[in-house]
């Protein structure tokens, strides 16, 4: 054995306290892209754990880590599904907190198009609407809840254009696939500032409070850069960043 090894291994003894870094597999909902790519770099930077992001809808990823999906952590779009997996033994108990309270826009990628009060879905001069799959994505079960209180949902619906969740939702109508449709907030906003189009956010009592909880996944139980970063996520950085985007915290 070389000495320059030799010298290596007695450094690592000597340090025993010293925590490799890792990976961290986090099943994101699709809403969170924006902020989560984000975070995931300055978590890196900060800790040298590596955040490796999987993006989708809250109720397939339900589906996935029932079955077996090799996710480490979860960050939901809602508070039931997290929820839920505790309850089966998919998640640790007590682990679950909310990381953000999203926020619901009816967009539409046209400037002008939609008005600060939504009185666009009245007046109904458009051929589709943009929503999520209400079964599978919170939002669009908000969404839903919102035409409902607005008595708009009868002549609202024949004009949906579904999406499998929130991120395709949003691309039907920034490709013109729908001229409007009901999307996060974070996913149109930039230094918190609308970033294109026009929009009216969603008055938060037209809606049940879209809370998002994070939990670490049984698959994640012992793993140092999974307990990593859902600390990461209740710093003042973090939440500084989740802010920005349109969420409360």
């Amino acid at each position: 054995m070389s000495p320059f090894i030799k010298a290596l291994l007695l450094c690592a003894a000597a340090l025993p306290g010293l925590v490799r870094a890792d990976a961290v597999q986090v099943a994101v909902a699709a809403n969170f892209s924006a902020p989560a790519r984000l975070l995931a770099a300055d978590f890196e930077k900060d800790t040298g754990h590596k955040a490796v992001l999987i993006f989708g809808s809250t109720g397939q990823f339900y589906a996935q880590i029932k079955n077996g999906a090799p996710f480490d952590v979860f960050l939901a779009a809602d508070e039931t599904t997290p929820a839920r997996l505790e309850q089966e033994g998919n998640a640790a108990a007590g682990s679950r907190f909310t990381y953000a309270t999203g926020r619901l826009v009816l967009w539409s990628a046209k400037p002008g198009y939609v008005d600060d009060k939504g009185e666009v879905l009245k007046k109904g001069q458009f051929r589709h609407v943009s929503i999520a799959n209400p079964k599978l994505a919170p939002y669009g079960a908000a969404a839903i809840e919102t035409l409902n209180s607005l008595k708009l949902l009868d002549a609202v619906q024949p004009r949906f254009v579904q999406a499998e969740n929130i991120a395709q939702a949003y691309q039907f109508i920034a490709t013109g696939n729908a001229e409007l449709g009901f999307v996060a907030l974070a996913q149109v906003m930039k230094d918190s500032k609308l970033a294109a189009g026009s929009a009216w956010i969603v008055p938060a009592n037209r809606h049940q409070p879209i809370r998002q909880d994070a939990a670490l996944l049984a698959r994640g139980v012992g793993k140092p850069a999974a307990t990593a970063w859902l600390g990461y996520l209740k710093g003042t950085k973090a939440q500084a960043i989740i802010k920005s985007f349109g969420y409360e915290i």
